[in-house]
Formats: C-alpha cells, sequence, structure tokens
C-alpha cells in the first residue's frame, strides 16, 4: 500500500485537484473567475519554465551526442516516425468518417472568431515562422520552432568547438538539470493550478461540449479515443514488446491528465520528459523527439483537420471523398500538424490555412472553427502523449538502445 501511495500519490492528487475543479464548475460556476487567476498563474509559471528547457534539452542533448552518424540516425528516425503517425491518424480519421458518415450541419454563429487579417506575403510569414529579428524573442513559446533551430545550432556549434567550447557545454548541461528540478517544483501546484483552471474550463465551455455539431464531434472523440488505445499500444509494442506497453501505459496517466487539463502541448512537455525518463527512453533520444514533437508532431490535428476539411465539404455540398481533394486533404493535414502551436487553440492557424487553400468560403469558418474549439482537450491528449510513444519509436529504429528507468517522482 505505502508503494502504491509513493508511485501514485501525484496522479491521484491531480486527479483529486480535477474532480474538486469540475464540481465546482457545475455546481458553482459564479466562483470561476475567482479561481481562474490561480491556474492562469500555474500556467504561466510552467510556461515560463517550459522555454528555456527547450533549449537546454535540445541543445545539451546535441552537444552531448559523441558520434555525428549517431545524431543523425536519431534525427532520421524521428523525421520518418512524425511524418509516419501523422499520415497514419489522418488515412485512420478519413476511414471513419467514411463509414459513420454524417449529414450537413446547420451553421450557427456562436461569437466573435479570430479574424485573418495578417496581410504579409508568404515569404515574410516563413520567414517569421523559423527565425526571429532579436535574440530575446526567441525565447517566447509563440517562437518555438526558432528556439528549436537556434538550440539544434547552438548544440552542434558547442560539439565543434571542441576543448574550447568545455566550459559552455557544461553551463548548458547545467541549466538542463536545473530546469529540471524547477519544473518538478511547479509541478508540486499541478493539482490546485489544474484544478482552477479546469473549474474555469468546465463553467464556460462545458455546458456547450454537445450543443453544436454533435455528430462530427461525437465521431471524433469515438475515433480519438479508439486510435490513442489501439495506435499507441501498436506503436509501443513495436518499440519494446508487451513490456514497451506496460511502461508506456503506466507512465502515460499524469501526461494524459495534464495534457486534458491545460489543453496545451507545451504545459504537457515537462511531464512527457519525465514519463519518458521512467519508461527508460535515452536522453538522447526524449531530449531532441520530445521538445521538437511539441511543435512539429501532432496526432490530434491531424485527425482533427480531416474532421474540419469534411464538415466544411458538406456544408459547401461538395464531395470529399474524390481522390484529389483527399489527396489535398492529407497534404493539408501534414502542414496543419506543424504549423498549430502548442498553446491552447491553437490550431486557428491551420484551420484558416485549410478554408484558404480550398477556397472555401467564408461561411465555413465558423463551422471548423467551434469543431476546433470544442475537439481540442482530446486533440491535445492525442498531440502530447503521441510525442512519448514517438520517442520510444525513435528509440528503437534509431538503434539506441532502453535504459533503466529513472525513478523521477512526478
Amino acid at each position: 500500500m505505502n508503494t502504491f501511495l509513493r508511485n501514485y500519490s501525484n496522479i491521484i492528487l491531480l486527479l483529486a485537484g480535477i474532480l474538486i475543479g469540475s464540481l465546482i464548475g457545475i455546481f458553482f460556476p459564479q466562483t470561476v473567475d475567482y479561481l481562474k487567476p490561480v491556474g492562469d498563474i500555474f500556467l504561466n509559471l510552467l510556461f515560463v519554465c517550459v522555454v528555456p528547457l527547450v533549449f537546454f534539452a535540445v541543445a545539451n542533448s546535441i552537444s552531448g551526442v559523441e558520434q555525428q552518424h549517431q545524431f543523425g540516425r536519431i534525427i532520421f528516425s524521428m523525421i520518418i516516425t512524425f511524418l509516419f503517425f501523422i499520415i497514419t491518424a489522418a488515412i485512420f480519421t478519413v476511414i471513419a468518417v467514411y463509414l459513420f458518415p454524417t449529414e450537413a450541419v446547420g451553421m450557427q454563429n456562436t461569437g466573435d472568431l479570430p479574424q485573418n487579417t495578417d496581410e504579409e506575403n508568404w515569404g515574410t510569414r516563413i520567414v517569421k515562422f523559423f527565425t526571429v529579428s532579436e535574440f530575446t524573442n526567441l525565447f517566447s513559446r509563440q517562437n518555438m520552432l526558432a528556439l528549436l533551430i537556434f538550440a539544434f545550432l547552438t548544440g552542434t556549434a558547442i560539439k565543434k568547438a571542441g576543448a574550447g567550447g568545455l566550459a559552455f557545454r557544461n553551463f548548458i548541461s547545467s541549466g538542463y538539470e536545473v530546469m529540471k528540478e524547477l519544473l518538478l517544483i511547479v509541478m508540486k501546484a499541478a493539482p490546485f493550478g489544474l484544478g482552477a483552471y479546469f473549474a474555469y474550463q468546465v463553467a464556460t465551455i462545458g455546458p456547450q461540449l454537445f450543443g453544436f455539431y454533435a455528430k462530427p464531434l461525437g465521431l471524433y472523440y469515438v475515433a480519438g479515443v479508439v486510435y490513442f488505445f489501439t495506435f499507441f499500444s501498436l506503436y509501443a509494442f513495436i518499440a519494446k514488446g508487451t513490456d514497451g506497453i506496460k511502461k508506456f501505459w503506466k507512465n502515460n496517466i499524469y501526461p494524459s491528465l495534464t495534457a486534458i487539463s491545460t489543453c496545451s502541448s507545451f504545459a504537457t512537455m515537462p511531464v512527457n520528459l519525465l514519463a519518458a525518463r521512467r519508461i527508460g527512453i535515452p536522453d538522447s533520444v526524449a531530449n531532441i523527439v520530445i521538445p521538437i514533437g511539441s511543435t512539429l508532431h501532432k496526432n490530434g490535428s491531424s485527425m482533427s483537420s480531416i474532421i474540419k476539411i469534411y464538415v466544411a465539404f458538406l456544408i459547401i455540398g461538395k464531395d470529399f471523398f474524390d481522390p484529389m481533394n483527399l489527396a489535398l486533404a492529407l497534404g493539408i493535414t501534414v502542414f496543419v500538424s506543424i504549423v498549430a502551436g502548442g498553446i491552447p487553440n491553437g490550431g486557428y492557424i491551420g484551420e484558416l490555412l485549410m478554408i484558404s487553400v480550398y477556397q472555401l468560403p467564408q461561411e465555413a469558418i465558423p463551422a471548423v472553427m467551434i469543431i476546433g474549439t470544442l475537439v481540442d482537450p482530446l486533440a491535445t491528449v492525442l498531440n502530447a502523449t503521441g510525442d512519448t510513444v514517438a520517442a520510444m519509436v525513435v528509440t528503437k529504429l534509431s538503434g539506441e538502445k532502453f535504459v533503466e528507468p529513472a525513478a523521477d517522482k512526478f
């Protein structure tokens, strides 16, 4: 009993916080305005910690890789794994909407929606997507891809500097250890912070969850849950057999709860890294795959992209299953899974991109944004926790060895 409490006490406390927060949101919705600042403070602390953690983790991993071909194998395996997972999720969703078709739903306006007021050309957008003009802008969760690229280059430069870069290498390594400990301290407040945030979500969004677009929403949640348990178990088995399945699900509880509570891949990244260590994924893999995956690898966004395109085609009366439309949908899905930010409701960028590529009428925008908002909790679970099982597969494909699981506490 003592062992059980020692291993699962934090998970039990987190579940209790979420449960209490949900009850408060349902029965005392007038109090959530007072609780929301508590959740916001916790999330802000988490986000502030996550950004430097990404830099230190990626730079430390790259600079610590002893052999160049080892690093190349990890990156190549990661790219193959990400693309395979994203496309598999999309194809699975296409099959789901084909087997369980739904009729067009009435378009309803639920309030103000984000407007696409960006007049910049694509060249300017690409520059801003991959780089920033000021060093200080790197350390913002809105510029994560630019930070990842900078961390890659920094780690590579440390390797090339050799003995002359040893002091900086030690600084990066020490910074990584410090940031891990800082995150452990912040996560002690998770039951209070996530409970307060969840109370606000339930009070403001919960009653409307099944009010609009019930069939597409239901289809997404059923298909998403099936994909979550079936395919993630299959991936874990491919990586490490039956032992991989056991270790993945044992250590995926806390990340899943964090993801569904925060609707943020970035907020889930710290517990994903801890889960990876307890599974036995080597740091050289986890510290590259999981931070990059939080930006570039999104199973949930892949599935929701297909659902939103399908609904948009239903609304305008076009055939979604036309081969050209399907091919374009898969291409858009891969891109959306990359550009969708790891922050709550970050998929709006991808939704507007989809509307633009298909040249859909403006009336379709409310539909896809409503769907995007309502599927966000499960999409985040699939996005965030998919990074951990992806790291397991990358370990297998790259020829790295699983290590003895670390004893970090959640």
